[in-house]
């Protein structure tokens, strides 16, 4: 087995059935790792593992709302019975809203996208956590966005969220580096998966041209380009790493 490899390894990932988490957990099971697939929407995720099987590899679905503790609990649960061993968890469960400037944004968006995309990687990381402390570590993956390390003007909420989660990251990763567990961030810009074709689809021509060029390379990134990254992150390649956030943006932030 290589250096930079994940064959059998057992690897969580949550919102896996779509998008960025869907890419990288066929990408990871095509590289030999064991993939848990978690997630809201049972007839992708299932359709996902059935296609992951057939092509050879191993996976497995549980439905699991992440902003409910118990929910992220019995997944873990479910996990770890049958694997045995979580090596990696992939926190990529999130949601969105309609662009609007904040005081357009209603108190149950914002409350709602705390629910998710902070409460929902905090109970994950708190899982996680249990389980490596008493297994002899492992890693966790925190997928947050280029809204969590700079401005996302009409995205207030989803933007304090994903910097609620770089924070998360930071911490934890100074607080159990001597328990050999890390955490790090993937912040990805404007990637086209379904979230970001739904943002597009709400905005007028100007709009829509604006968003896909509003990096240096005038594109969208697409999910296997940020997979790729992911999958690296679960190799023992970055295993110095620990403690930051990986910028895929176009080059939007330089």
């Amino acid at each position: 087995m290589s250096d930079n490899s994940v064959a059998g390894k057992h690897i969580l990932i949550t919102g896996g059935a779509s998008g960025i988490g869907a890419e990288s957990a066929l990408l990871l099971s095509k590289r030999g790792a064991n993939v848990t697939i978690g997630d809201l929407n049972e007839a992708d995720g299932n359709a996902l593992v059935q296609r992951i099987n057939d092509e050879g590899g191993h996976a497995r679905f549980c439905k699991v709302d992440v902003s409910v503790s118990e929910s992220v609990e019995a997944l873990f649960r479910n996990a770890i019975s049958e694997l045995g061993n979580i090596d990696v968890v992939i926190n990529n469960a999130g949601i969105d809203h309609d662009p609007k400037f904040m005081l357009e944004i209603d108190d149950a968006t914002f409350h709602k996208n705390i629910a998710v995309n902070v409460n929902g990687v905090w109970y994950c990381m708190k899982q996680a956590l249990a389980h490596m402390m008493e297994n002899g570590g492992g890693h966790i993956i925190n997928i947050s966005s280029v809204a969590g390390i700079r401005a996302a003007p009409t995205l207030s909420a989803y933007s304090a969220a994903k910097h609620a989660v770089v924070g998360l990251t930071k911490t934890a990763a100074v607080e159990y580096a001597r328990h050999n567990i890390r955490f790090n961030a993937v912040c990805p810009s404007f990637i086209r998966t379904p979230m970001v074709e739904n943002v597009l689809s709400k905005l007028d021509e100007r709009g829509q041209k604006a968003l896909v060029k509003a990096n240096p390379m005038k594109r969208l990134g697409e999910p296997q380009e940020i997979a790729g990254a992911i999958a690296w992150l679960c190799t023992p390649e970055s295993s110095f790493m620990t403690g930051h956030t990986v910028v895929l943006d176009g080059g939007m932030t330089a």
